[in-house]
């Protein structure tokens, strides 16, 4: 794995290096010994409609003679913003391989609107597959190379927005559980505690209260019985690691339902363009044994699909942090991927794909 990662690197710059610059904007002066940048990158603000909705993003776009292939950020579900650290990585290493990044606010968050999708991740995918349809439409990129990058919950609507349109070439789904999104919770919550110190007892009360929440919303546990649960643990110390109300919506009109009802195994399946699966060892967000268990079943109907493992990563593809910083909510959205194996694979297999250059 580590020749591999090498090799990756040593493919990534020289093909970054190979990037014409003819058509470079002006360098802006910089310090008197310093040579002029190989990849210029324009920035551009862009708007796009999606249903009812118009969005705000921006574009990263390395300046080429011909056009270039184009990823698309979905999100994860703490980081809504296009400015998030998360995406900084995607914005450094892709324009300089040929690649335009394309990010944007998510429905609801920033200059994208105040209205959420309210858990549905299909009005999310729909987003994505406007903000694709919007970037064909410039003859700087090449409509056959525009794919999807997305990161935990974007994990999941990536695939989806591929399984919903033929404009996305491929997938990139990075820390994305193969699993439903309440046993993911009762994972990353169990983990969360234990990771504080708490006790077993705790885990188990916390348990029986989402699980009552959870059976609620499927309509095989009154919702009385399931506040009640929950009023049993709103007031315990951990319960800000749970990412939880105080109260839950009607399940007629719940989020959460809808998000317990999505099988992100469904929605993969559906998807026949080059995936690429990434998950951190260390990951105690994501149930990543589970979902090995799940993708190797559908490995022989997936043959365009890759996956990988990658040693001493987290949730967010970081190596520097440790297992209670990570979990600590207080830094939710300031996460920063810095795991080169990471770093390696990605390239590696945009390469591979002839989405990397011109």
């Amino acid at each position: 794995m580590m020749r591999q990662a090498a090799g990756a690197f040593a493919l990534a710059a020289s093909l970054g290096a190979s990037l014409a610059p003819a058509l470079a904007a002006p360098e802006p002066p910089g310090l008197p010994w310093s040579a002029p940048a190989t990849t210029r990158v324009v920035t551009e603000d862009r708007r796009f409609v999606s249903g009812d909705a118009e969005l705000a993003g921006t574009l990263y776009l390395p300046v080429s003679g011909k056009p270039v292939a184009a990823i698309v950020v979905t999100h994860s579900a703490s980081s809504p913003l296009r400015s998030a650290s998360l995406y900084d990585h995607l914005k450094t290493i892709l324009p300089a391989l040929g690649i335009a990044v394309f990010t944007y606010d998510r429905r609801g968050s920033g200059q994208s609107g105040k209205q959420d999708a309210g858990g549905d991740f299909t009005i999310l995918a729909d987003d994505t597959v406007a903000a694709v349809r919007h970037l064909k439409t410039d003859p700087r990129i090449d409509p056959r190379r525009i794919g999807t990058w997305g990161l935990s919950q974007g994990g999941w609507i990536s695939p989806l927005a591929a399984s919903r349109s033929p404009d996305i070439a491929f997938v990139v789904a990075v820390s994305a559980p193969v699993v439903t999104a309440d046993v993911q919770m009762i994972f990353s919550s169990t983990n969360h505690l234990k990771a504080n110190g708490y006790s077993q007892a705790d885990i188990d009360q916390m348990v029986a209260a989402r699980k009552a929440v959870d059976d609620y919303m499927r309509g095989t546990v009154s919702r009385t019985e399931a506040q009640t649960k929950l009023d049993g643990i709103k007031t315990k110390p951990w319960f800000k690691y749970l990412y939880m109300g105080e109260t839950f919506r009607d399940r007629d009109v719940s989020g959460w339902r809808k998000e317990i009802e999505n099988d992100p195994l469904v929605n993969l399946k559906a998807v026949t363009v080059p995936t690429l699966i990434l998950y951190g060892a260390d990951d105690a967000v994501v149930p990543v044994a589970d979902s090995m268990k799940r993708l190797k079943a559908i490995a022989p109907q997936m043959p365009r699909m890759e996956v990988h493992v990658i040693a001493g990563a987290d949730h967010a593809m970081q190596m520097s942090e440790d297992l209670k910083t990570s979990l600590d909510p207080k830094y939710d959205g300031t996460e920063r991927p810095d795991s080169p194996e990471y770093f390696a694979l990605l390239s590696s297999w945009l390469a591979a794909r002839g989405f990397i250059g011109n």
